[in-house]
């Protein structure tokens, strides 16, 4: 579709749509937790319902999702959302999520490798991501990339991440897809070519959504297969992988929490 103005705000607004949605359901209007996770795959939220240690959030008012929340020690409330697969899907819910109260957005989705960097599992901090996908270009301008928006927050992160043990975390671009079953060899040279370590289906809309409307949001990929080209792929460790992205995740939000309290001084 042409004539995207991305200067123009839009008509249709995720508070005005959020308002309805409370309204409806007779909820109250109670804020998100300052850092929210999205969580694609849903292993964590599975974790969290079967060891009683996540509860639903009274006030979430989107109309396709339940958010749960759960407390990491040193940093307090952590609102999670499980199964927002795809682009549109994740930054439908991120622009729900940041008018609800949300200061910071950590995406970590299962991805593919693309380039070699060793056995699986590990983690990505997505730092730009290539943009091929269709949301991405309702928010910014086409570009090969969509970039991470606070490349500052990025570095600390990745201080934080150095220090965890038995987790390992690369730092480099992905490749964005709408299509995960059009991976085609030509495709797959193509992003590596470019630099991208691992294909998932969020980051650059996320990243883009994050720079047009100047939110905090960082993206992880969870390398957990090689495109299930061989037997024994998408194995992702302890806990189905949660052990490492609760630990993952809160590295993030205290690397996040840590800055944001000397920014407010």
């Amino acid at each position: 579709m042409n004539g995207n103005d991305h200067a123009s705000p839009s008509v249709f607004r995720p508070e005005a749509l959020l308002r309805e949605a409370r309204r409806q359901k007779g909820l109250p209007l109670i804020a998100v937790p300052p850092v929210c996770v999205l969580d694609p795959d849903g292993d964590v939220v599975r974790h969290l319902r079967r060891t009683g240690t996540g509860r639903i959030h009274e006030g979430w008012a989107c109309y396709h999702t339940e958010l749960l929340a759960f407390d990491l020690d040193d940093i307090g409330e952590i609102g999670i959302i499980g199964c927002a697969v795809g682009a549109p899907f994740a930054v439908l819910v991120a622009e729900q999520l940041f008018a609800s109260g949300c200061r910071l957005l950590v995406s970590v989705t299962s991805a593919g490798q693309v380039t070699d960097n060793g056995a699986t599992p590990y983690f990505v901090l997505i730092d730009r991501a290539l943009r091929d996908e269709g949301t991405s270009y309702h928010y910014l301008p086409p570009a090969t990339f969509a970039e991470a928006p606070d490349a500052g927050l990025l570095a600390r992160i990745e201080r934080a991440l150095s220090g965890l043990s038995g987790v390992t975390v690369h730092r480099g671009a992905t490749w964005t897809t709408d299509a995960p079953y059009r991976e085609t060899e030509i495709a797959i040279a193509s992003a590596r070519e470019l630099g991208a370590f691992a294909v998932e289906m969020e980051a650059a809309a996320l990243y883009a959504f994050a720079t047009a409307m100047k939110r905090s949001v960082v993206c992880f990929a969870h390398v957990t297969n090689a495109m299930a080209r061989s037997e024994g792929d998408f194995e992702k460790g302890e806990a189905d992988g949660t052990t490492a992205t609760l630990a993952v995740i809160a590295a993030t939000a205290r690397a996040w929490s840590t800055a944001a309290i000397v920014a407010e001084k």
